[in-house]
């Protein structure tokens, strides 16, 4: 083998074991990674050691190697493109994040500055600043670290929670996935609750007191996240409800632009207007959407939410009532 080879070598070795650590938290013997890597103990050793002088944070702990997550920084090149497909994600993240995270705006601070200096790295800079300035939750950030962490270690946690209602209870979940809504600044994070027995969503910031545990669990095999929220309109997958929204002329140029859900289907209309078809789960969150669009969409179906868009009708023909032209 040539040096440039051995090098080669070595470099995807580190690289591969460097993947194993971070993604073991609970370590690895050196037995363990000479055996994955085809070398020998002495060679893992010897890398090791060339890892800890490249900065990787290493522990060892009864003979096992692991990698301190907290502390650890990853390396990430990236080309013109995909620095603004990350811009992109950083400008939702600020639309999203109503207070000051320190973790997304030292996340922030970082892209930008590994960039090269240009306009895209000081807009996400700019951004960065913009989530500085906003009021700290200082029990909101020490509820997401605590359920980071039992996600990432797949550790029980145990949940004081706040209902809508203000019922308060204690709860044991495992933490299956954590999720954003895309409609409002909120954040979710679905798991097992031993209290109902089933899986349930928790809106974080519902979350008063969080607790990490010593016991571990499993994700279901047949728990897919993605598969979970394929009928949710943003996080909540109740009943299932089959909805038809008819847009007016004035509206269906703006319905006809995006796609608001996977299930959808558009059906256009002699007048100018459109129908569209969904299927969802539950009308819940679904209902402020419906009624942002105001007297140029109706609702056909399901008779729930038509029940509940002419309420709101109502109650505000009740309270403009005299106010109208």
């Amino acid at each position: 083998m040539s040096d440039d080879d051995r090098i080669r070598s070595k470099a995807v070795r580190l690289r591969r074991i460097e993947h194993r650590l971070y993604n073991t938290p609970g370590g690895l013997r050196a037995s363990d990674l000479a055996k994955d890597c085809g070398v020998a103990r002495r060679t893992i050793y010897r890398d090791l050691f060339s890892l800890e002088e490249m900065g990787v944070p290493l522990w060892e702990s009864q003979g096992r190697f692991g990698i301190d997550r907290g502390a650890y920084l990853s390396t990430v090149r990236l080309n013109l493109n995909e620095a603004v497909a990350l811009y992109f994600a950083a400008r939702l993240l600020a639309h999203h994040s109503d207070e000051h995270n320190p973790h997304i705006v030292s996340a922030l601070d970082k892209l930008a500055a590994g960039l090269p200096a240009g306009t895209v790295s000081a807009h996400i800079a700019r951004v960065a600043d913009l989530v500085r300035q906003r009021p700290v939750r200082s029990d909101y950030i020490r509820t997401l670290e605590v359920l980071t962490q039992a996600w990432a270690d797949r550790r029980m946690v145990r949940l004081r929670y706040r209902t809508p209602s203000r019922e308060l209870t204690e709860r044991e979940v495992a933490p299956y996935f954590i999720e954003v809504s895309r409609s409002t600044p909120a954040a979710y994070v679905i798991g097992f609750d031993r209290l109902r027995g089933a899986i349930r969503t928790f809106k974080i910031e519902r979350i008063e007191r969080a607790e990490l545990l010593d016991e571990a669990y499993e994700v279901p095999a047949d728990f897919d996240p993605y598969d979970f929220l394929a009928r949710a309109w943003g996080v909540m997958d109740e009943r299932e409800v089959e909805v038809h929204l008819r847009f007016n002329a004035v509206a269906a140029a703006r319905a006809r632009e995006s796609l608001w859900h996977h299930s959808q289907r558009l059906v256009e209309r002699a007048d100018s207007g459109c129908d569209l078809h969904m299927t969802i789960g539950g009308i819940r969150e679904v209902l402020p959407w419906v009624l942002g669009w105001g007297a140029d969409v109706e609702v056909l179906a399901p008779a729930e939410l038509r029940a509940e868009v002419a309420a709101h009708g109502a109650r505000l023909a009740a309270m403009y009532g005299d106010a109208a032209p």
